[in-house]
């Protein structure tokens, strides 16, 4: 009853729209006007009309800017580009393992995607650090993962979420599985990306603070995405609904929201002109309060329904009306050389 049983390459047996979420029938074959949920298509097109590359983005200011931070900006800003680097990376193995459960082809489809805009966001870090500091200095960044004691108990919390259904693929660990995904996509990174607002607001590592808007604006997509396909499982298997999931997924939130909030003490603290770290707090477990409602589970931290940080919703919805917020113009760049816009310097 709980195992789960792998979307078969090609049924000629089985109707092209899938007859269940997990462990149905279908043929694997793609018609769009003929699957079985109604929001993959809107969802399909909103993620195609979100496509980037960081190669759209000009560095340059950026470039000049970056040694005119404070040391305790620099390091702050290189160490989320680190983290961020390595849970985007997590993220595109994990989304091709779920979608290998999923029987409709559509929701495969959007996995695919969801991967692929993984790869994107991984590349950009790559691609913002290359602009700004050494080979030498990129490779200790994208190695701060395997030091930090900080980081590697936050890490390890997602990532032994995510091994339990790897390693035991079944319908009660690929849930759990999906709440430790909105936990690293709608939770984990919101520290790092009102960090980078932030500087944007005081006018520092704009073209940074933009590619950053890319990747917040894509994860809320993917979060929204998880949170259909969790609802639709519980909803086509409803005695995996039980209140052992809801205490264990109002339980997580809390304890992703204590551990995003240790690591905002360590990389911004009170250090940063602007950005309180009680405020960040407060944000923190009011995004988890949000997240912890968006899959159906308690609250777990009471009286805190109002966004403290009301100034950051302008840059996550930055995409609206095609404008750049950070410096009110169109977003459409110049594209830039394979030199990230040194040529500009």
């Amino acid at each position: 009853m709980n195992g789960l049983q792998r979307r078969l390459l090609i049924d000629s047996e089985a109707p092209n729209q899938s007859t269940a979420i997990i462990n149905g029938k279908s043929s694997n074959i793609l018609n769009w006007d003929d699957v079985r949920f109604p929001w993959a298509y809107p969802k399909y097109k909103r993620m195609l009309g979100n496509f980037w590359t960081p190669f759209e983005i000009n560095m340059s200011k950026d470039i000049k800017q970056f040694p005119t931070l404070s040391t305790r900006e620099q390091e702050s800003f290189l160490k989320i580009i680190g983290l961020l680097a390595l849970l985007d990376s997590v993220q595109t193995d994990y989304a091709g393992k779920v979608a290998d459960y999923l029987t409709d082809s559509s929701l495969n489809a959007l996995m695919i995607i969801l991967a692929q805009q993984e790869v994107v966001h991984n590349h950009s870090y790559s691609y913002v650090l290359s602009s700004l500091v050494s080979k030498k200095r990129q490779d200790e960044v994208f190695d701060y993962w395997k030091h930090d004691p900080i980081l590697k108990k936050r890490n390890e919390f997602i990532t032994n979420g995510y091994n339990e259904f790897v390693l035991s693929p079944n319908i009660e660990n690929l849930l759990k599985s999906i709440i430790f995904d909105v936990i690293l996509e709608g939770l984990f990174f919101y520290s790092g990306f009102a960090f980078f607002y932030n500087l944007a607001r005081n006018q520092k590592m704009v073209a940074t603070s933009t590619m950053i808007n890319y990747i917040n604006r894509d994860e809320q997509l993917h979060v929204g995405l998880f949170e259909k396909i969790f609802k639709e499982i519980i909803r086509e298997n409803p005695v995996f609904g039980t209140e052992e999931l809801n205490n264990y997924g109002t339980e997580s939130f809390r304890k992703a929201a204590l551990l995003e909030i240790e690591w905002g003490e360590e990389i911004i603290g009170n250090h940063m002109d602007g950005l309180m770290m009680t405020d960040l707090s407060d944000y923190i477990k009011f995004m988890a309060n949000k997240r912890a409602k968006q899959l159906g589970f308690k609250e777990p931290f009471e009286g805190y329904e109002k966004n403290p940080l009301r100034w950051i919703v302008a840059y996550q919805e930055v995409d609206r009306g095609k404008t750049d917020f950070f410096e009110q113009k169109s977003r459409q760049y110049t594209k830039t050389s394979d030199a990230n816009g040194f040529d500009e310097l």
